[in-house]
């Protein structure tokens, strides 16, 4: 491998461990509730996979299961806060569920039609390409510690997707997505990992 090839930039993407209200489904956005046990466990599982890196930055969304989860991963050392990887704000939505907000707002989707005082869709696109702007100035490994809607929002504006196709990724607590470059054609910026966790893995060879 080259060393321009090593340089080239590698985004570790991990949300943050469980939570009492990712249990519950109820959105979490600026709520700033912290790990449960089990999330807390769940991101020290991440130690061994990120151990072995050497990450150039690591960033953290300010809220506290994030930069909890980015301490117990054992990336939390040099970490940075960078407000942009928060999570998105749900305005009049923060705290309650899915199936009751469609309740009273039948088909509503928070990719299509964000939250009434709150983030839109286009104010969350707007964020993660900022953010993604940023990024691209960079080059290694870096580690970035944010959320699940938002993070998925990210991963699909890496690519070049609308907001609205975040929809169909699943991303769950304490895992791991690599964002990066093709291989061969290294302009294209390709998902390389998607929703990995150890205990996923557990017992594989």
């Amino acid at each position: 491998m080259t060393q321009e090839a090593d340089a080239k930039l590698h985004v570790y993407l991990v949300r943050h461990g469980q939570t009492e209200w990712s249990v519950s489904g109820q959105h979490t956005g600026l709520t700033d509730i912290a790990l449960t046990a089990h999330g807390e466990d769940e991101a020290r599982a991440l130690v061994p996979w990120l151990r072995p890196i050497a990450f150039t930055r690591v960033l953290t969304s300010p809220l506290q299961r994030a930069r909890r989860t980015c301490e117990l991963a054992g990336a939390g050392g040099d970490a940075e806060i960078a407000p942009d990887l928060a999570e998105w704000n749900y305005g009049e939505y923060e705290g309650i569920t899915s199936a009751e907000i469609r309740a009273r707002r039948p088909g509503w989707n928070i990719f299509r039609d964000g939250c009434p005082g709150g983030e839109t869709a286009d104010d969350i696109a707007r964020r993660a390409d900022r953010l993604i702007a940023r990024l691209r100035g960079m080059t290694g490994n870096v580690a970035l510690f944010s959320h699940g809607q938002f993070g998925v929002a990210l991963a699909v504006r890496w690519i070049g997707l609308p907001v609205i196709e975040a929809q169909h990724f699943q991303f769950d607590t304490a895992s791991l997505t690599i964002l990066g470059y093709h291989p061969t054609h290294t302009d294209t910026p390709v998902i390389a990992l998607w929703n990995a966790t150890p205990s996923r893995f557990a017992g594989r060879t």
